[in-house]
């Protein structure tokens, strides 16, 4: 049986990795990116990498789950940015 904080732990994964969701569909269906960061998505895409190999160093697989997902889906958007801004698209 699960630990409240491992709960707590896991329930915090989905709901933060959920939250990407919505932008990741909308920015991979239009490959609008304008208003996105390129900055922001750089510097959030490498901290998630980072809490990643954090999870797998202390085997948190409430970390590592969270993580993984979010991994793919901000590096997805920040492709489409990097894209946009080398061809001029946004």
């Amino acid at each position: 049986m699960k630990t409240t904080p491992e709960i707590i732990g896991y329930l915090a994964a989905i709901l933060t990795t959920a939250s990407f969701l919505p932008q990741a569909i909308l920015t991979i269906k239009t490959k609008d990116t304008k208003s996105l960061s390129l900055s922001m998505y750089a510097m959030f895409t490498l901290g998630v990498l980072f809490w990643l190999l954090y999870g797998l160093s202390i085997a948190d697989k409430a970390i590592i789950f969270a993580n993984s997902i979010t991994l793919i889906l901000a590096a997805a958007i920040l492709s489409v940015k990097i894209y946009n801004r080398l061809y001029n698209k946004g």
